[in-house]
Order: C-alpha cells, then sequence, then structure tokens
C-alpha cells in the first residue's frame, strides 16, 4: 500500500503554455507536484512537451526525455509573446529576491530585490499576481511589504554608539503587534504591488493605494501605444480588523485602477495634475476579484462572491460581471457594472445550477474574443463551461454523459488542454477541439493524450482496476420545514467500491465528510480516497445540502441549522446505500475534516450504534471554545445563527450565545458516544486550534471511550504536509481496519 500513497500522489499543478512556435505547432509546460517524504517537502518540476497538429482530429505530444526539477523556483510566468520566461526565486528571511528573465537559450538578465524595497513574492493563488505589460520591458507584482523599522532599547547607563560592536549593550525590541490574514497567512506581510523595469532591474512601489489596502491579483490595463500606463488589481480593506481569508471569499473587496510607476530612464507623460491615488471600479458591487480583459480590451470582465459577502456564508454561488472599458476614457467609480453571468438561486433538473469556480485562466478567451473557457463545480462534477459575456450563454462542453470531472489547464489558441479523473481513475490529459457540422450545431470533441506525467506503476493500476464509482441522487428525507424549492431538492453522494462485491458480502464502508460547509467533494482523483479505496474499503463520499453546486438556496439552507440538517443528510445518505444493499450496517466507518470532523463526530454522538470507528482531522468539536481563538469567528456566528448572524457577532459573546453554541456543537452529545474515535491535530492550526479538539478527545478518554490522538507540530488546518498526509491516512487506513473489519 505503499506504493499507492507515493505514487498516486504525482498530480498536475499547472500548465503554461510558452512559446508559440509556428502555425500548428507550439510547446507547453507542465508544472508538476510530488511529495518527497524524506525531506517532508513537495517536490515540483516542470515537464515539457511539443505539439503538432495536422489537422482538428489528430495532434501529437512529443514530449522532452526527462523533466526539470525547479528547486527553489516560487513562479514561472511566461511574457504575452512567450519569447521570454520569469522565473521568481523566494528567498527565506531576510535574503533578496530573485527576479531571472529567461530567452529560450539562456538567462537573458538576473536582479536581486533586497529585503528592504520587498519581501517575498506572493505566490498562494490568491494574493498572488504577476503580469507583464504588452511591450515586455515591465513586470507589475504583489510581494510583502518590507519589515518596519523595530525600536532600539539600551542597556541601562550606557549611550548607543559608545561600543565599537553595534549590537553591543542594545537589541530590537518586538514593536506593534500587526494582524494578519489568518489560516496559512502567519507570519506573512501585508500584500502590496510593485512593477520591475527588467531592461534596468529597478523596482518600484505603486504609488497612490492606501496603506490600510490588501492587493493582489494584478493585471496592465489595456493601453494605446506611449500613452499612460495603468494597473487593474483586486483590494481587500482590513477595516475594524482582519479575518482569515483562506477558503473565504465573504470578504468585502472590490477592482481598482491605478497609474503604473514612471522610471527614470522613461521620458515621463505625466503632470503634476495626474491623480496619482488608485479608483474604484466596482463601488456598486461588494465583491470582485479575478480580473480579466477581453483580448480587443473593449471589457473587463470579473467574478464575484457578492452572494457570500452580502450573506455571510463562507463561500457561496459565484455571478460574473463586465465592465466596458475604452484606453480614451477616464475610469471611475460609477462605472455600469452588467451582470453577465448571475447567482442561480434553484436550478431546474438537469440545468446549469451556476458558477463555482476556484480561479480563472490568464487567458481564458477563445478565438472569437468574447467566450471564455471556466471549470466549475456542477453538482458533485467539475465541468468546462463556455461563457459568452455579450449574451450571457453558458454551455458544458466536457462530455454531459461521463461523471468523471474535468479541469481546464490552458488554452492552445482555439483548442483546450484539460485533465480528466475520478475517484478511482488517475488524473488523464485531455485535448477538445471544437467541431462544427452541416446543422450547425456545435460541439467539442476530446481526444486522449499519451502523457508520462500521468503514469503509474503497475501495482496502482491493478489495485484500482477493480474499483468503480457512480454518483447517487439522494432524495431529502424530511422536507417537513418551512425549506425552499433549492433547499428540498436532492443532494448527491459519490459511492465508490469494488466491482466484484456489490452481489456479495459488503465490503466496510467509509463515510467521507467534506468540510467547509460550504464547499463540495468532486468526482475527481484523490489520493488519499484512493488509498482507503485501494484497502479494501467502499467509500460513501456525501455533499450534504449546503455544499456547493446545486445552486444558491441549497447553499443557504444550512446555516442555522448546522448539527441536524447536514447531520440528517448525512445518515440519510447512508441509509439509502444500505438499502440498496450496498452496505453493511455493521461495518460502517466516517472520516472529515474541519466542518466534515464538525459532522463526524456529530455523528457518532447522534447515532452511537451506527459506526464502528470514526476519524476527526481538525475537527470543529466546540463552537463556544473555538469562537474566542479561531481566525474566523464570524463563521462560527453564521452558521450557527444563520440570517441574525451580523446583527448577533461580537468579539465578546454573551452567556446566551455561549449556551447556544454549545448545543449546536458535537461536545454537547459527547456522553452518548461509543465508537473508538481517531483524532489528527495540527498543532499550528489557526482555523480550529487544537484546544477545540483535545477538550473533545479528553472528554472521550474520561468517559472509557477509546480514543488516539496524533498531534503533527508544524502543521496548520489543512494537514496536508507530505509526511503528515502519509501518517495520517496510514493511520486511519489502520483504526479502520481494526475496528470495521
Amino acid at each position: 500500500m505503499y506504493i499507492m500513497i507515493c505514487e498516486s500522489q504525482k498530480m498536475i499543478c499547472g500548465v503554461l503554455l510558452v512559446v508559440l512556435r509556428h502555425p500548428g505547432a507550439s510547446q507547453v509546460m507542465f508544472s508538476i507536484s510530488q511529495p518527497n517524504l524524506l525531506e517532508n517537502k513537495k517536490r515540483r518540476y516542470a515537464s515539457f512537451s511539443h505539439i503538432s497538429k495536422e489537422r482538428d482530429d489528430s495532434v501529437q505530444f512529443h514530449w522532452d526525455a526527462f523533466p526539470i526539477e525547479m528547486g527553489t523556483t516560487s513562479l514561472m510566468v511566461p511574457s504575452p509573446s512567450g519569447s521570454k520566461l520569469l522565473v521568481v526565486q523566494n528567498a527565506e528571511n531576510d535574503s533578496p529576491t530573485r527576479f531571472e528573465i529567461w530567452s529560450s537559450s539562456q538567462m537573458e538578465r538576473e536582479f536581486h530585490v533586497p529585503s528592504s524595497i520587498h519581501r517575498s513574492v506572493y505566490s498562494d493563488g490568491w494574493f498572488e499576481g504577476i503580469s507583464w505589460n504588452s511591450d515586455e520591458t515591465l513586470i507589475a507584482y504583489i510581494a510583502e511589504e518590507p519589515v518596519s523599522a523595530k525600536p532600539t532599547f539600551t542597556y541601562y547607563g550606557n549611550e548607543k554608539g559608545n561600543c565599537p560592536d553595534k549590537d553591543c549593550n542594545n537589541w530590537k525590541g518586538q514593536g506593534d503587534w500587526e494582524e494578519g490574514w489568518g489560516e496559512a497567512y502567519d507570519g506573512k506581510r501585508l500584500p502590496k504591488l510593485f512593477v520591475i523595469s527588467i531592461d534596468s532591474g529597478e523596482v518600484r512601489a505603486v504609488d497612490g493605494i492606501e496603506k490600510s489596502l490588501s492587493v493582489g491579483q494584478v493585471i496592465w490595463a489595456p493601453s494605446a501605444k506611449d500613452s499612460l500606463q495603468y494597473l487593474v488589481f483586486v483590494g481587500w480593506p482590513s477595516g475594524a480588523r482582519k479575518f482569515g481569508i483562506k477558503y473565504c471569499t465573504n470578504r468585502p473587496c472590490s477592482l481598482y485602477v491605478v497609474r503604473a510607476p514612471c522610471f527614470r530612464y522613461e521620458p515621463c507623460q505625466y503632470g503634476t495634475d495626474t491623480k496619482l491615488s488608485a479608483v474604484v471600479l466596482t463601488e456598486s458591487i461588494s465583491s470582485a476579484f479575478f480580473p480579466r480583459f477581453s483580448p480587443d480590451g473593449k471589457f473587463l470582465v470579473f467574478l464575484s462572491s457578492k452572494s457570500a459577502v452580502d450573506s455571510g456564508a463562507h463561500n457561496a454561488t459565484d455571478s460574473l460581471h463586465r465592465i466596458d472599458w475604452s484606453i480614451d476614457a477616464e475610469q471611475h467609480p460609477r462605472n455600469k457594472i452588467v451582470d453577465v453571468v448571475p447567482v442561480v438561486m434553484c436550478a431546474e433538473d438537469g440545468s446549469f445550477p451556476g458558477l463555482y469556480c476556484s480561479n480563472i485562466l490568464s487567458n481564458p478567451w477563445l478565438s472569437d474574443g468574447h467566450t471564455m473557457i471556466l471549470s466549475a463545480a456542477w453538482g458533485s462534477t467539475l465541468v468546462v463551461l463556455t461563457v459568452n459575456i455579450l449574451s450571457g450563454d453558458v454551455s458544458r462542453i466536457s462530455p454531459c454523459t461521463s461523471e468523471f470531472s474535468w479541469d481546464v489547464l490552458t488554452l492552445d489558441g482555439a483548442n483546450i488542454i484539460a485533465v480528466c479523473s475520478s475517484p478511482v481513475d488517475v488524473p488523464e490529459i485531455k485535448y477538445g477541439y471544437l467541431v462544427e457540422n452541416a446543422s450547425d450545431n456545435t460541439k467539442w470533441n476530446w481526444l486522449d493524450i499519451s502523457s508520462p506525467i500521468t503514469k503509474c506503476s503497475e501495482k496502482v493500476i491493478s489495485l484500482l482496476s477493480s474499483k468503480e464509482f457512480s454518483i447517487m441522487s439522494i432524495p431529502v428525507r424530511d422536507a417537513s420545514e418551512n425549506l425552499t424549492k433549492g433547499a428540498s431538492k436532492p443532494y448527491e453522494a459519490i459511492f465508490a467500491s469494488s466491482q466484484s462485491k456489490k452481489h456479495d458480502a459488503c465490503d466496510p464502508m467509509i463515510v467521507v465528510l467534506h468540510g467547509g460547509p460550504h464547499c463540495v467533494s468532486l468526482s475527481s482523483f484523490s489520493k488519499s480516497s484512493a488509498f482507503l479505496c485501494s484497502l479494501g474499503f467502499s467509500l460513501l463520499i456525501v455533499s450534504y445540502r449546503g455544499s456547493l453546486g446545486f445552486g444558491e438556496e441549497a447553499v443557504q439552507s444550512l446555516p442555522g441549522r448546522v448539527g441536524s440538517q447536514d447531520v440528517n443528510d448525512v445518515l440519510a445518505a447512508i441509509d439509502h446505500v444500505i438499502g440498496m444493499g450496498f452496505a453493511d450496517p455493521a461495518k460502517i466507518a466516517a472520516v472529515g475534516i474541519s466542518h466534515g470532523g464538525f459532522l463526524t463526530t456529530h455523528l457518532i454522538g447522534q447515532a452511537p450504534d451506527k459506526f464502528a470507528a470514526a476519524a476527526a482531522r481538525n475537527p470543529v468539536c466546540n463552537f463556544a471554545l473555538m469562537v474566542g481563538t479561531t481566525d474566523i469567528p464570524d463563521w462560527c456566528y453564521f452558521e450557527a445563527f444563520g440570517s441574525e448572524a451580523k446583527s448577533s457577532f461580537t468579539a465578546a459573546p454573551s452567556a446566551e450565545h455561549l449556551a447556544l453554541f454549545y448545543d449546536k456543537s458535537p461536545i454537547s452529545h459527547v456522553s452518548k458516544v461509543k465508537t473508538p474515535t481517531l483524532m489528527l491535530l495540527g498543532v499550528k492550526d489557526l482555523r480550529v486550534p487544537i484546544t477545540d479538539g483535545l477538550q473533545y478527545a479528553r472528554a472521550l478518554k474520561e468517559k472509557g471511550v477509546e480514543v488516539k490522538v496524533m498531534m503533527f507540530p508544524d502543521d496548520i488546518h489543512e494537514l496536508n504536509r507530505p509526511r503528515t498526509d502519509f501518517e495520517s491516512f496510514l493511520n486511519i487506513g489502520v483504526w479502520f481496519k481494526k475496528y470495521c473489519s
């Protein structure tokens, strides 16, 4: 089983279309991640392939013999023409950040930016933003602001400067504490906007941005030749305080435009009366991020999570919008914002459920210039969509008959490079092209691409070949409450099992529960789930009501009902599978992380005779304890209080609030628990601090329930460091084998 854990962890992280060679051929670079257990780091490397096309239905990927390890490289970003490649090497501590500019044959320039200008360049996928200007002379990017000066203290009786050793008799103090953006950003400085000239290496901070604004996702605005150049970016105001932003799209944000700095060697065209202050572009909407300009520069398109911001849900249904753009007109806060794809409240059966996007390609445009390619959750599957930004038409172009998940990696001109996988099928690369027939109907065909980066051993293939999966529709068991139409519709569960066991003795079953709760379990490959399945377990992966991908009414049905509606949905899904004869009711286990751990611990308390074993990873066990220590106290209020949360939220909860938090928590049912429980906790978790899980584990021990606690001293909420991931699921497998076989 070691093979299963290690080899299946090789995953495609991203893809960059680097160089267009000539018509009909291009070069593509894949960024790959693979765990290095000995060093407890993720090994990252690049694999290159030349793509040649003789006709639409024939494409060849010619792979280089060996990949290249990226080492300490943090980011690689090709220029618009593909003739240059920016490589960023983030240094540790206060060492300089290194920028390298590569051509097709050599490194042309190298610049070292000292920490006095800025610290590390952001490469986290959220604040991260690196953008070349159109003539490829300037690069805008987001980096940590420099460390502010610390106070100096001197030893009593000695004056600073009297000692030949500059550090003699004095020390640097700590200075004021500065609040950060919570989980995963601990110790990170405020993200700020900079521009570097690749001719001189000069770096300039962009002026005109409020100091309290956290910035990210910068792109260059289109401009006429020799005219002023502007930058568009996302800004998050700090307000009275910062809450955790990781996985939380409910933090208000806007698009801004600001003048790019003028470098000394350039003829400066800015007059003294030119406004330097950044101008907000989306004043009338509470959320705007992932800005993208259309190829002709006439439209600025962006995603919004206004449903999350306005309601308080940490995640919700997205919407897509556009602003008309002119390089000659001054931009202002009263820009007309056009709704391209509005929030879908309740989807009809089988129809588009709304946008649920985790990112947008840097260049998402087809050759017509107004059709975008997106990946989005559609129920329990990830699908490929086309969106016409003029008409708002949305079409699903990945196969509708497939329950596999499809994720876009990049565009190759008018064609699409995607990856396709399932819970029991390792990722495979697909190449999509548009076919038009005589009746003017259009469709996309997908070609299989043989790739060394998705290969795995015969052992892994053998373990997975006997497995199959399906997506089940689970009817709402008790719809007697005053529910909206969208909240009364069926939800989904993915069931994975051995082909040969369905009509014989049932395999023991693990119920897998996602966190959030406003997230979704997708039918894509997961190394941990595949590992557990390979041990001889069936998997029931439940996307209970409140999950994304099913319309906004379904999302908003859960807040205020956590610990009851979500628990009942999971129990109904289990009973559904048992009723079909696919599970043995005496051999059921549950595992979940975060809110999935909340559900796991709720289930073993509310249904104490139903589960033979449980594993909870950084679980929410006691809202009343968590609310005072987490980086997202507003989440506790919203999930417990529902629509009343915004008016009820306070940093000093009342006794009444604490009582309600306790009643909604798994700790309130701990006296009924009988199930042997494994707890896996990250010591550096700011989202659900370890005190939450420890209190629950100690309560179980106190009443004689078998419990095992594993601590991971260097891990945050995700528990995804290579050794942690390996050790966690090895122990989960052993724990479940012990109690469920």
